[in-house]
């Protein structure tokens, strides 16, 4: 009977090695896992002794056929939505009692991203080959982040890795019901905008060098236009005789955004504006404190160190003035301070975050109480983008009425001076 060389974890995350005999690779797992390890690595031994690589073609007689593989630069992503849902999913089959392999296996089959389906099946030949799952997920940092993969690791040391699938399920659906809720709120005042942007366009290339004819045919001498009329029919002029000008000008501000967007200071600049920014600020400052504290909590309640859980969260802050202060927290955290005052230096997060933080750290509650602010801010960015959405709507309108009202005016003023002085006549 052949004999297998391994290596695994029990629930307090010690390390073991042992051999055992097993008809093949998936008895010995199984067998590793009966007695309550979580398997790392395991090879066969050959008969002079030494570990033999896991076969590939063993995957492919196990129903994970090989496919046909697009280059790097031709696979397309997996939106968040996607991974949303396959998390779910595999949270739902090993909190059922089906063994990963056999749950990756069921995902495999019905995965219609193409991206997804490329990294389920080198995660299945992974497993299958002695890999714990958190290593197979480590081999697609494209698709599943440093989250993602913490907390799994973090799961399989502590032995509840159905606990923090659903965990991670929890909180991706969470993350994208208020990345929707943000969305929709864009909606309006974007439709609305690019309708604004067409008409003044159609109306400043179409509609008023008509009117400049129609002035220039009725004017009497060098009888002047009055000075608002005047401005219009120059931002009219600059419209059709340089409007590539004003295309390279707007597309060179956008490029340059784009070039600063990617410095170091560049992000932190923006950031920072969109944190400070009249009406929408507050929406975005909630929005990342929810972000914070649900990953952080999410993180911590999943068994991750927490010097570790504040790195993952620095890095996916998604908001450079965040990441910054999420750094120095880490800093004095690692020098054995607490959480709380360096969060309360940063000007980042409000008092009433600093002070939950730090009764959850005096009573030893902090994930719970992370999780708790969480839940109220997102119930927070809820009600401000239903504010939000009630106040874009009149200042949209009031903006579009200001400005075409402005041209109403400026063409209808000289019309009725020569239409009063043509009745005189």
């Amino acid at each position: 009977m052949p004999r297998f060389r391994y290596v695994a974890m029990d629930s307090k995350g010690v390390e073991t090695q042992g051999i055992i005999d097993a008809e093949n690779q998936s008895q010995a797992l199984s067998i590793i896992r009966s007695k309550g390890f979580f398997p790392t690595k395991i090879n066969e031994i050959g008969a002079d002794g030494k570990t033999m690589a896991a076969p590939k073609a063993q995957v492919e007689a196990k129903g994970i056929h090989k496919e046909i593989r697009l280059p790097a630069f031709l696979r397309r992503g997996v939106k968040a939505k996607v991974l949303m849902i396959f998390t779910r999913q595999l949270a739902t089959l090993v909190d059922a009692g089906l063994p990963l392999l056999r749950g990756l296996r069921i995902l495999l089959k019905q995965e219609a991203n193409p991206a997804l389906r490329d990294a389920l099946s080198g995660m299945g030949e992974s497993v299958e080959g002695g890999s714990t799952f958190s290593e197979a997920l480590a081999q697609h940092p494209k698709i599943f982040d440093n989250l993602f993969v913490n907390m799994v690791k973090a799961g399989e040391a502590g032995g509840v890795l159905e606990v923090v699938l659903i965990r991670l399920a929890e909180f991706m659906e969470k993350a994208e019901r208020i990345k929707n809720k943000i969305k929709s709120a864009m909606v309006y005042p974007v439709v609305v905008l690019v309708f604004a942007m067409c008409i003044l366009t159609f109306l400043m290339l179409k509609v008023i060098p008509k009117f400049e004819e129609i002035f220039r045919d009725l004017l009497e001498g060098n009888k002047k236009l009055p000075p608002l009329t005047e401005f219009v029919m120059g931002v009219s002029q600059g419209f059709v005789n340089y409007w590539y000008i004003v295309v390279a000008v707007i597309a060179g501000i956008v490029i340059l955004l784009r070039l600063w967007r990617q410095t170091a200071r560049g992000r932190l600049t923006l950031d920072m504006i969109k944190l400070k920014a009249p009406v929408f600020g507050p929406l975005f400052s909630k929005t990342a404190i929810a972000r914070f504290t649900r990953t952080l909590g999410t993180l911590m309640s999943s068994g991750v160190p927490v010097l570790q859980a504040l790195n993952i969260v620095r890095d996916t802050a998604g908001n450079q003035v965040v990441a910054r202060a999420v750094q120095h927290i880490h800093d004095s955290v690692k020098e054995g301070d607490t959480m709380a005052l360096p969060m309360e230096a940063s000007g980042v997060f409000p008092g009433m975050v600093v002070s939950m933080v730090d009764v959850g750290e005096e009573t030893g509650a902090l994930p719970e109480m992370l999780v708790k602010v969480a839940d109220n801010y997102e119930d927070e960015v809820d009600t401000a983008v239903e504010a939000l959405t009630s106040v874009i709507e009149p200042i949209m309108i009031i903006v579009l009425a200001v400005i075409i009202g402005t041209i109403v005016i400026a063409m209808f003023i000289p019309l009725i001076t020569i239409i009063g002085e043509m009745s005189t006549q």
